[in-house]
Parts: structure tokens; sequence; C-alpha cells
């Protein structure tokens, strides 16, 4: 199996991400935003803000106990290293949720204004794996996606 070279990324703030995304959008809008994988950026951008959104508004689905009880060693990593494509969630069409096509210009305000919720109000609810986290391990578990998902797409040609 080939490996797609993706864009190394790393973001320490929102703003940081924030930032990407717009020049992400601008390099679309000019023609010279180069996809690296198979979304668009305007189906990342929707998919990063719906999850940051299923913080403050429940996930539509549960985990089991016995794989958040395996998995919560793994909170530390989760928030500090890179994570890893290919992520399914079991019994999810298509692996994972909030993956419609949508538009950069109909996608981008909605990531913007999650991201910028997240800056500014920590979520209140439980992370379906590692339970509560801080405002701080909120922020970085959602860098840490954002860095994912938008590895995939490059600015220039």
């Amino acid at each position: 199996m080939a490996t797609t070279v993706r864009r190394p990324l790393r973001f320490d703030a929102i703003d940081q991400v924030l930032a990407d995304a717009d020049a992400l959008a601008d390099a679309e809008a000019k023609g010279e935003l180069q996809r690296l994988g198979a979304w668009t950026l305007g189906q990342a951008l929707n998919h990063l803000a719906a999850w940051a959104d299923f913080a403050y508004g429940g996930y539509p689905f549960q985990v089991p106990t016995f794989i958040r009880l395996l998995a919560r060693p793994m909170k530390t990593r989760a928030l500090t290293k890179p994570l890893k494509p290919g992520m399914r969630l079991p019994k999810v069409s298509g692996g994972t949720l909030a993956t419609d096509i949508i538009p950069t210009a109909e996608a981008l305000p909605r990531f913007r204004q999650s991201f910028g919720r997240l800056s500014s109000e920590p979520p209140n609810q439980p992370h379906p794996i590692f339970g509560p986290l801080t405002h701080d391990e909120w922020i970085k578990m959602h860098l840490r996606h954002a860095e994912l998902h938008l590895s995939f797409q490059s600015p220039g040609r």
C-alpha cells in the first residue's frame, strides 16, 4: 500500500489553525490548493467543526466501557503526538461522522465559529474515550485532529 505524502503540521494554538484554514481557503479560491488525500477542503473543515461541536452538544455514539478502559492510558499520546490516519469508528458508515461534501465557502465560517467557541468556552461534555478533559486538553485534542485532516491539503502547487 502506497503512503500518501502529507504536509507536516504542528499547531500550538487555535489562532494558528484558523490562519492555516484561511490560507488553504485562499489557495483554493486562486486554484492553487493541492489535495493530498481524498477529502475536499470544505469536507475536512466541516468534519473538524462538527467534532468540535460534539464536545458541547454531545457525541452521537457511545464507546463501550472496555474500549474506554483500554484506551485511557493513551490520553497523553493523543494530546501530544500526531494522530494517525485511518482510524475508523466501528459500526459507523464510512468510519467517521460529518463527512458530507460541503463547499469551502460554507464550511470555513462554521469551522471558524466552532474553533472560536473552543478557544473561549470549555466544552461541557466528556470525551467519548478519555472522559472529562480540561479546557487546555480539549484544545490540544482538536488541534491534533486539525493537524491530521489539514495535512492532506497543501496551499501551493
